[in-house]
């Protein structure tokens, strides 16, 4: 559970857990992308790279937006994995929101439970990283709302890297969230295959 909210039956795991499966999917579907979170001095950034992979072997395109603003801007939504699933998803978490007015940590925590036990939901294949100005989660068909230890997270197939990447920049620069959300996943790019530097960015 997190700490200070009655969020009901969540899990809170340390960052390092997310290796394995949280990083490479259940297919190759989420292989082929990188979406990484920042916090910093009250400000959020969540950046994406825009390929979207056939399989192993196709890029069928290069500049997809896989970062969506939702809840009249208020929330930042990034995925990883299949598109067409991750919309329906999408909407299934925006409406989540309305109907608990916008609280982040409680709309995350139905929607995995909905994913986990709905017979046509739990099925897709995707990862969702959702952020608003206090939160910052993971979220997975196995019914898991993950909040990282610190103010970064990532997923995908660049997700170690930019991850990496992103907690030296905390640690060891000035930079502000943004900066350092947009330096980790051009990092990223340069060692993953799976992704590319056609860098999408949106700010709370």
């Amino acid at each position: 559970m997190f700490p200070g909210s009655a969020c009901g039956p969540c899990t809170s795991v340390p960052t390092r857990e997310l290796e394995g499966s949280f990083w490479r999917g259940s297919g190759n579907a989420l292989h082929a992308t990188t979406i990484v979170a920042v916090q910093r001095n009250g400000r959020v950034a969540m950046a994406g790279d825009g390929q979207i992979t056939f399989g192993d072997r196709i890029i069928m395109k290069q500049g997809a937006r896989k970062i969506r603003r939702l809840y009249n801007g208020r929330v930042l939504a990034g995925f990883a994995g299949s598109v067409a699933d991750a919309m329906s998803l999408f909407e299934k978490f925006e409406g989540k929101l309305e109907e608990y007015q916008g609280n982040l940590v409680r709309a995350a925590v139905e929607l995995a439970k909905e994913w986990r036990l709905d017979r046509v939901l739990r099925r897709l294949e995707a990862m969702l990283i959702v952020a608003d100005r206090e939160h910052m989660l993971v979220l997975s068909g196995s019914g898991e709302v993950i909040e990282p230890d610190q103010g970064v997270v990532a997923i995908g197939s660049g997700g170690p890297y930019a991850l990496a990447a992103a907690r030296a920049l905390l640690e060891h620069s000035q930079l502000e969230a943004p900066e350092i959300a947009r330096t980790a996943l051009k990092i990223a790019s340069e060692i993953c295959v799976y992704t590319n530097d056609r860098i999408t960015l949106e700010e709370l």
